[in-house]
């Protein structure tokens, strides 16, 4: 037997920071939890990407660029929360709102309703998960990246003896302590994780680009000026770019100390990985235990591909929040809007704009 689909008027597909504000505007719009939205989540608890971080990470932007909308943070600002103090503040927003978030559930494939496959705006989308399928007239795609680590191919890799781990299932330093550690990566993970891991273990940091850091610490001219500069790029279609890309990488008191320590000199990408190590072309070779790709996530968007989303260029072109060439599925934490500031603000327009097309 064939599951049984439900109707909807709007999916938002994703737990975390993006999917949870959509939630939340969507009610503000009229919309009600079960009836007319649902929020598919494929984590087992509230909390989204923060649920998973690393000991150490901690939100350190003022709170009102760090808040869901609608709902403070109820604890002292005495210090940056964690990752298992914004999961908790998710959950606390789940309830306070009674947003209809059903987990853990994966979205399987999103596509068209029939097998023709013309696209018409008036066409619903069926949206087909590991449990239930959903009959919707839009789609509100709020996946993030966590879910999707990237680790580039490299000559050797399956050879190697040593433990090779991303980001992702990196949790503190002690475990490394006395290893030989390279740490693969020129973004803010890797710089983080570099400054730790440096502290228990002898490390080194390797890089496809040199690292660019910044000589002013960001302002909110400078992130709004980001925001744009992403918003025009993802116009276009085109791939997108890692936020450190237009940041630069900032300089926290701990990696500071790691400067001060020496160990902030990079090094270009090896060309392989050997049983032992990794090697240069040029024949130079260092012996490794384990190696840390901080190597940065791609967007989670594998269940959309039925609907054909991609321009040549390889990225996905949006329109405001909306696919460019689905204006059925709008794209909230993605690209533009991948900040928490940024994602309140592109779940606004996207309820916003569902609600003024609904029959």
């Amino acid at each position: 037997m064939g599951q049984t689909v439900r109707e909807v008027d709007v999916a938002v597909i994703g737990g975390g920071q993006a999917g949870l504000a959509s939630g939340y505007f969507l009610r503000k719009r009229g919309y009600r939890p079960e009836h007319d939205f649902v929020i598919l989540d494929r984590s087992p608890a509230p909390g989204g990407a923060w649920q998973h971080v690393w000991r150490s990470v901690r939100l350190i932007s003022p709170p009102h660029y760090t808040r869901l909308p609608g709902l403070p943070w109820t604890r002292p600002f005495d210090g940056p929360p964690s990752g298992p103090e914004v999961a908790a503040y998710f959950a606390r927003y789940e309830q306070h709102f009674q947003l209809p978030v059903h987990r853990p559930v994966t979205v399987r494939r999103v596509a068209n309703d029939g097998p023709d496959p013309t696209l018409t705006r008036a066409t619903p989308l069926l949206i087909t998960t590991d449990q239930e399928t959903w009959r919707a007239r839009a789609v509100i795609n709020a996946t993030g990246t966590w879910d999707r680590p990237f680790i580039p191919a490299v000559t050797g890799a399956a050879d190697f003896r040593g433990r090779q781990l991303h980001a992702a299932h990196y949790y503190a330093p002690e475990e490394f302590t006395g290893h030989r550690v390279v740490v693969v990566g020129a973004g803010h993970s890797a710089l983080q994780i570099l400054a730790e891991i440096s502290t228990v273990a002898d490390t080194l940091w390797v890089s496809r680009r040199p690292p660019e850091f910044r000589t002013a610490p960001l302002t909110e001219a400078d992130l709004v000026a980001v925001t744009d500069a992403v918003a025009a790029h993802a116009a276009t279609g085109r791939p997108l770019r890692s936020v450190v890309s237009y940041t630069k990488l900032v300089e926290t008191p701990e990696v500071a100390a790691a400067r001060e320590r020496g160990v902030l000199n990079a090094r270009p990408m090896f060309d392989r990985i050997t049983p032992h190590g990794v090697a240069w072309n040029d024949g130079t070779t260092e012996p490794v235990d384990t190696i840390v790709w901080a190597t940065g996530f791609r967007p989670v968007l594998t269940h959309l591909a039925p609907l054909r989303l991609r321009s040549p260029l390889g990225g996905i072109a949006l329109a405001g929040t909306r696919a460019a060439l689905d204006p059925r599925v709008h794209l909230v934490g993605y690209g533009p809007s991948a900040s928490m500031i940024s994602a309140h603000r592109a779940a606004a327009t996207a309820a916003r704009i569902l609600a003024a097309g609904r029959p």
